[in-house]
């Protein structure tokens, strides 16, 4: 090791090796030459350490994180009180570079075996004598020796010098005195070895002196007493606590090997717990552990070291334990029969109260009294209660108690504790403790009393004032009668009713009902004092309830409606201001008899019933008389104005109605001589009509219904095919040119068309006979009608038809059967449109029925097409 110092010793550089190992020696520094009565040295790093001649170890081991790593030397003079400081630095050494050499060029050095000595021993408070010799090191080349020592324990604070010297020519190392292994458990010597001239040829020797521990300390206890609590009657090995004790002697040796055990037990009685000698662990020894007996239990314990031996060191201690309570007794009164007295008619007021014996801790759950009553308080009349402070029953009377009814009361009280019943070990099962209490009722003089206290009476709705509702009555309780008692109705109250002051008779003075500002409720409740002849008072309640009647009558809630072509039922809905049962449901009937033949009303629910015509009636004005029958009877009357009127929807019928005929209609003069003058305009229109008519008629076979322009259902899927037939006549005429037309040549067939330009294909077949030979008269009569009926047009067709079908059944292979006979394939099953056949059955002159679904932007066409 190379120890360099620069500027007057402030610095010193020392080149280690990176990995340093505890107890190496980095180097040494002249500490003279800095400070020549040093008396105090030390290292600002705690991984070095620095002897008086200089020297610096490591204590531990440690590596250089850097390449240099620095730290300071401060030595004191405190006498001069001079300090100075002493830089150091290590600089990792340079690595030297190997040269490769061969296996057999390999230079083997050899180095002396280093002597290290085994630890020294020396026991502690040793008797000497002193000085005493510890060990002797030796050095081979070196003649003087000099030591550093140092302690470590608990006071290695404290300075050990002059503890340990050695003979500088032998180097025989000496112990000056006795040594406490509490404070100094071992010692580590450095031992230098030096020539005359200074010089150390040797690194130095570090040597180890262990202080052997001596049985000088007695266990202690940790606490000066310990207490513990555990339940009565616990079963044998519940733990009840654990005592802990120390000895500040060496550890894991016979010195502080402890035993436990107890020395006594207060009182001194069966024992009832037990020691663990090792753990000190106190657990119950006795099976009954009785509170009422013996409430705690004083332990003496001992610790003893050496494994418990008789020559080791030893220290008592005390433990409390105290039994805790658990409800093992159950109270029982201490008189088993009371008796007191009480006024009749008292409430609120404590009559007796009892005690009882419980041997559990006062204070506690198991020994608070809960008192019961258990029979004779069916009415409620008595409370038990438990005062806190004495713990006793305290009994009430919390309804007043009536001596004419019971002249005594007889109770059965039992008692609990708050906590629940623990049965001791080896014992029965005790019963509730239980006293009779009779109670003597004392009469006094009452005033009457009604019977019952509170009166329901119900009042129809709307009835007169003065009608009797009722009588309300009290009684003297102690003759049992009501004379001489007089009845008043405090003021302040609903003046609803009012009472006879003798009789006790309860009379409306006001129409109740149920409509009108208080009575909304439809209850009150009134007040009644009975007074008697001593002047004591009773009081009692009216409840004058009203009962909904049936005042009201039922109307109609919409008396006017239009009616428009389709004649829908119109509903009528009634309502009634009563209350069930006088309300709904209702029965409509029709008062007049005419209109009762021509309107039908049809229930429908409670409250509402259909009005609808029974047939085919003309359009007009109807006042409907109407009754509708609540369910109580009350027939309520009720006109209902109908407008059947010519209309798709009722938007459209503005004023324009018609009449029934014999009606009372009063028409002035100039409205007569209005309707003259229409009629001859009419009949002169008409025959102007009629003339040019038949100027431009002639005779026709067969026809169409061309004068009202109605619309005739065609359901024409496709033309036939081309049929040569002499039996189909062809049309020779029309009634109008423009609305007609005839088809000829090959196909020899005939159509009709409607006036507005719709076509209907109706025949295809041969025959013998024509439309026009069916109607009577000739063309003449023709010209008058100017249409055929359904009728006239399915007596023309149907015998062709026949006619045709019995050709096609003579001769599969005829021509004719072509027209009618044809394949189809199956299409699916039947819309909703029905049968597109042209010859369908047709029970109905006319089937239009159709036109009165129309939308109301088909009105021109609808009234083209419908019958006038």
């Amino acid at each position: 090791v190379l120890s360099l110092c620069c500027e007057a010793c402030k610095k010193v550089i020392f080149h280690v090796p990176s990995e340093l190992e505890a107890e190496t020696l980095v180097g040494r520094v002249d500490l003279k030459e800095c400070l020549q009565s040093a008396e105090f040295i030390s290292s600002s790093d705690g991984n070095f350490k620095v002897l008086e001649d200089g020297s610096v170890y490591t204590t531990s081991a440690l590596s250089l994180s850097a390449e240099k790593k620095t730290f300071t030397i401060l030595l004191k003079d405190i006498q001069e009180q001079v300090q100075k400081k002493i830089h150091v630095s290590l600089v990792e050494e340079e690595k030297k570079t190997s040269k490769t050499r061969h296996a057999r060029d390999t230079v083997l050095k050899r180095t002396k075996r280093r002597w290290g000595p085994i630890p020294s021993v020396m026991i502690e408070n040793s008797l000497g004598p002193f000085p005493l010799q510890i060990q002797q090191v030796q050095s081979d080349t070196a003649q003087n020796y000099t030591i550093y020592y140092s302690a470590s324990g608990p006071g290695i604070d404290q300075d050990p010098k002059g503890l340990f010297y050695i003979e500088r020519e032998t180097g025989n190392i000496f112990a000056t005195r006795a040594v406490d292994r509490e404070q100094y458990p071992s010692f580590q010597i450095i031992c230098f070895a030096t020539t005359p001239d200074g010089y150390s040829p040797e690194v130095p020797l570090v040597h180890t002196i262990r202080i052997e521990d001596d049985n000088d300390n007695a266990p202690y206890f940790t606490q000066d007493l310990f207490e513990f609590c555990v339940p009565e009657n616990s079963r044998p090995g519940v733990v009840v606590g654990k005592v802990i004790a120390e000895d500040r002697d060496e550890p894991y040796t016979l010195h502080t090997t402890l035993k436990y055990r107890i020395v006594s037990q207060t009182p001194p009685i069966t024992p009832a717990f037990s020691l663990h000698g090792d753990t000190g662990v106190i657990s119950v020894l006795l099976p009954q552990l009785d509170r009422e007996l013996v409430p705690s239990y004083t332990l003496l314990v001992e610790v003893r070291d050496m494994a418990g031996q008789p020559f080791g060191l030893c220290t008592t201690g005390t433990v409390v334990i105290k039994i805790e309570d658990t409800n093992d007794n159950a109270p029982s009164f201490k008189q088993l029969q009371y008796e007191t007295r009480v006024e009749e008619n008292r409430v609120n007021v404590e009559i007796l109260r009892v005690s009882v014996v419980d041997l559990d801790e006062p204070g506690s759950p198991g020994s608070g009294a809960v008192y019961e009553i258990i029979r004779g308080n069916d009415d409620q009349a008595f409370e038990i209660t438990t005062d806190k402070n004495t713990n006793e029953g305290i009994l009430c009377v919390v309804k007043g108690l009536d001596y004419e009814t019971a002249k005594q009361r007889v109770l059965v009280i039992g008692v609990n504790n708050e906590a629940p019943y623990v049965l001791a070990p080896h014992s029965q099962q005790l019963s509730q403790s239980t006293s009779s209490v009779t109670v003597h009722v004392l009469d006094m003089d009452e005033g009457p009393v009604f019977k019952p206290c509170l009166l329901r009476l119900d009042v129809k709705e709307c009835e007169d004032i003065g009608t009797a509702i009722g009588r309300f009555v009290a009684e003297d309780p102690e003759t049992g009668n009501s004379e001489g008692i007089r009845y008043r109705i405090p003021p302040g109250q609903c003046n609803w009713i009012n009472i006879d002051d003798r009789s006790g008779e309860v009379r409306t003075v006001r129409v109740l009902d149920r409509d009108i500002g208080e009575m909304r409720r439809g209850q009150c409740n009134v007040t009644v004092l009975a007074i008697d002849r001593n002047g004591k008072t009773g009081t009692g309640t009216i409840q004058v309830c009203i009962v909904p009647g049936n005042k009201n009558f039922p109307r109609i809630t919409q008396t006017e409606y239009i009616m428009c072509r389709d004649r829908k039922p119109i509903c009528l809905t009634a309502q009634d201001g009563d209350e069930a049962p006088y309300s709904a449901p209702f029965v409509y009937r029709i008062t007049d008899r005419n209109l009762a033949s021509m309107w039908k009303l049809t229930p429908h629910d409670d409250n509402s019933w259909y009005l609808s015509p029974k047939g085919d009636i003309p359009y007009g004005i109807y006042e409907i008389p109407v009754s509708v029958i609540d369910n109580g009877g009350k027939i309520g009357e009720n006109t209902v104005r109908v407008n059947l009127c010519d209309c798709v929807t009722p938007t459209e019928c503005d004023g324009r109605t018609r009449q029934l005929s014999g009606g009372n209609v009063t028409l002035g003069l100039w409205a007569i001589l209005a309707m003259i003058l229409g009629s001859l305009l009419l009949l002169l229109i008409l025959i102007t009509i009629c003339g040019c008519c038949g100027a431009g008629v002639m005779h026709r076979q067969v026809t169409d219904d061309c004068a009202n322009h109605n619309l005739i259902i065609s359901n024409t899927e496709a033309p036939g095919e081309e049929v040569m037939d002499h039996n189909i006549i062809p049309l020779q005429n029309t009634c109008d040119q423009g609305g007609y037309g005839v088809k000829t040549g090959e196909q020899q067939a005939f159509e009709m068309v409607k006036g507005r330009g719709h076509t209907l294909e109706s025949v295809k077949g041969g025959g013998h006979q024509t439309l026009g030979s069916l109607k009577e008269g000739g063309g003449q009569q023709m010209m008058d009608t100017c249409r055929y009926s359904y009728s006239e047009w399915h007596n023309f067709t149907h015998p062709r038809l026949g006619e045709k079908v019995h050709l096609c059944r003579q001769d599969e292979e005829q021509k004719h059967s072509e027209d009618y006979l044809l394949s189809y394939n199956y299409e699916g099953k039947g819309s909703l449109a029905g049968s597109v056949g042209c010859c369908s059955d047709q029970h109905e002159e006319e089937a239009l029925d159709f036109l009165d679904q129309l939308e109301p932007k088909f009105r021109t066409l609808a009234e083209t097409c419908i019958k006038r």
